[in-house]
């Protein structure tokens, strides 16, 4: 591929700013500097540098955001602001969300180039595992985990797959943890409506085995590793 490609696909920086890179004179390709940023490079067996580091090719990057409230989950939005925009990346127009979480709800997203892995992780076969933390206007108690367990019904007659409930704190307020394994429109919502309690409070915690970086701010974002990517492919059906 075009060396100029190579190094904006490797999240060196956009085409115009790796073009200055090779201006300036900071690109080595097999140990020699170039400024022709046409150059063609094969990425299996070629050395290339920047600053005398050398460059990993990376064709398909995942990134773990910490999403905020007032965000929605979308490439673009007419009206309100997206969680594209919380990202400072090289072709992030390339890039989307895996899944969606609601302009209220807070957490763990993760955005990527990679349609596959976008596809696997939203497929109802793969049943992959969400976990989400919430406050509960009303109090829980025992009695709903079975209720969870073998299946809300909600608004619409459809029966939720079993899901694990854990009561936290137990009180006006309550707080609990629950895994649900698919993502129907509003779920975590719609199944404690359904036993006539509201959802004041809503954030997701992990993504199969993926979880939240705990020193991740609201509003920041990291690039995940490959062994974290493995964690979200762990394929968990109870």
């Amino acid at each position: 591929m075009r060396l100029d490609q190579f190094l904006a696909n490797a999240g060196l920086g956009s085409r115009s700013q790796v073009k200055e890179y090779l201006k300036q004179m900071r690109i080595k390709v097999d140990g020699v500097t170039t400024k022709d940023y046409g150059y063609k490079v094969n990425e299996n067996n070629q050395v290339i540098e920047c600053d005398g580091k050398t460059i990993e090719y990376k064709k398909y990057r995942y990134y773990m955001l910490n999403k905020p409230d007032g965000y929605i989950t979308a490439t673009e939005d007419k009206t309100d602001a997206t969680v594209m925009d919380l990202l400072d990346i090289p072709n992030k127009k390339d890039f989307f969300p895996v899944g969606r979480l609601d302009k209220d709800t807070e957490g763990l997203l993760i955005i990527t180039n990679d349609g596959e892995f976008l596809h696997n992780v939203l497929s109802p076969k793969k049943h992959v595992s969400k976990t989400y933390y919430a406050r509960i206007n009303g109090m829980i108690e025992y009695q709903h985990i079975g209720r969870f367990k073998e299946g809300i019904v909600l608004d619409d007659g459809y029966k939720c797959l079993p899901s694990k409930l854990e009561i936290v704190t137990s009180a006006e307020i309550s707080e609990i943890k629950l895994i649900i394994y698919e993502g129907k429109f509003h779920q975590v919502k719609r199944m404690f409506e359904a036993m006539g309690m509201k959802v004041v409070y809503l954030k997701r915690v992990a993504m199969g085995k993926l979880e939240l970086y705990g020193n991740l701010k609201l509003g920041e974002f990291r690039e995940l590793s490959m062994e974290d990517i493995g964690k979200v492919k762990e394929i968990i059906i109870k």
